[in-house]
């Protein structure tokens, strides 16, 4: 690699011109800027600023004669230089070649990896019907059908303590108002609005879910997770169990996501384990005038002709939680999606994910909050960990300014499937 005075010299013996770059000096004072040219690749003001040659020599002059220009445009050129493409570019041919079977060996790897996120989605089949019982009972609790047991209802907190010193209060109160007459406390059947609570404690969900949904997401009574048959393509499907209600007649609607397990031929790198790659809704048998998911709009038409006036009542689509069952299809022409397709579509998959792994195994922690505290502790951390390497950071600058005072700090549907 040639050192920034060896080019600096080749432009001073060749009438080669130096053309602005951005740079700042290290006494903190004097801002001047280079960059060398050796091609044809040189902005054209640039080319039009060096075309006096005398003044290309005495610039030239002024850089070879500044130490601290040469030491940083040399520090800047080791930075661009010494990236891993550029490296492996200065290897020899006999070692590009072993480099070379080392990716055979890593696009392998990938395909066995693959195989491993098959057999774990055997796994999750499997203990998903050890689960399964547990979440029906879990159902039947929720509507109501069933009462816990003592046994069951028992659970103690970490604030147990706090808890009973609290109810110690309460009874004292309870026995100094015992005289006046207090109405019998309410029991409801089971926990109303359960999944509704959820909707409403989880961004994601309640980002999706208007005012006009809200009355219809009470009825619903439970979510479940399929997974694809042995011997199938991988998929899951979740399905939103609802009770009779004044909306739509299906007791089931479903989302089947449609997954893949293996490297891509183009990108075989990139693979980092199953990925969702399409999805399919199911058709909404909604009861006269209650779609949510339209709007009747009126529109003032005028004749041509007539010059008449007349007024007309169309659909238009409305935004609601229950688009989820009506997504976008991924392309699967080799059509590239727009932008805003791309993403929402990366956001249906999402909140598949999210309701796969998240919501469904742990609803109870997501009605309580419990688990929404605890991904916003772990957020935190991350970030915080983020800060205290950045304060690191600013330490090891503050010791360079001090060394250097010169240097500044720089089940199968039962929704008709679309």
């Amino acid at each position: 690699m040639k050192s920034l005075e060896s080019c600096l010299l080749t432009c001073y013996t060749r009438k080669m011109p130096l053309c602005p770059l951005s740079l700042e000096l290290l006494d903190g004072n004097t801002y001047l800027t280079y960059y060398l040219s050796f091609s044809d690749g040189v902005p054209s003001d640039a080319l039009e600023a060096a075309k006096n040659a005398s003044n290309a020599e005495k610039l030239t002059d002024q850089v070879m004669q500044n130490p601290q220009v040469l030491a940083a445009l040399q520090e800047r050129l080791d930075n661009v230089s010494h990236t891993p493409s550029s490296y492996i570019e200065t290897l020899p041919k006999a070692v590009k070649r072993r480099i070379n079977a080392l990716k055979q060996l890593q696009v392998r790897c990938a395909h066995i990896e693959a195989k491993f996120y098959e057999e774990v989605h055997d796994l999750e089949r499997k203990y998903a019907a050890l689960y399964q019982p547990l979440f029906d009972k879990r159902r039947e609790f929720i509507t109501g059908d069933v009462e816990p047991t003592d046994a069951e209802s028992e659970w103690h907190s970490e604030n147990e303590e706090e808890e009973k010193l609290a109810g110690d209060v309460k009874n004292k109160v309870v026995i100094a108002e015992k005289e006046a007459a207090t109405p019998e406390e309410p029991n409801p059947k089971g926990i109303p609005e359960f999944w509704f609570t959820i909707f409403r404690n989880v961004d994601m969900l309640s980002e999706l879910v208007q005012e006009y949904d809200e009355p219809i997401l009470k009825h619903l009574q439970d979510i479940k997770v399929k997974f694809s048959d042995p011997g199938q393509p991988m998929s899951f499907v979740l399905e939103f169990h609802f009770e009779p209600n004044d909306y739509f007649t299906n007791p089931v609607l479903t989302k089947t996501y449609k997954m893949k397990s293996e490297p891509d031929k183009a990108d075989p790198f990139s693979f980092e384990g199953p990925e969702i790659v399409d999805c399919d809704g199911c058709a909404i048998d909604w009861k006269k005038g209650k779609n949510v998911t339209v709007k009747t709009i009126k529109k003032k038409q005028k004749h041509k002709g007539r010059g008449t006036v007349r007024t007309i009542t169309k659909q238009v689509p409305n935004d609601s939680f229950f688009n989820f069952f009506s997504p976008l299809k991924a392309s699967g022409d080799g059509e590239s999606l727009d932008e805003d397709s791309e993403f929402t579509l990366a956001s249906d998959f999402e909140i598949g994910h999210f309701f796969r792994e998240r919501i469904v195994p742990r609803a109870v922690l997501y009605f309580t909050g419990e688990a929404i505290e605890d991904d916003d502790n772990f957020e935190e951390g991350e970030e915080g960990e983020e800060e205290e390497l950045e304060g690191d950071e600013e330490g090891e600058d503050e010791d360079d300014a001090d060394i250097n005072p010169k240097k500044e700090p720089s089940q199968p549907s039962e929704c008709k499937q679309q």
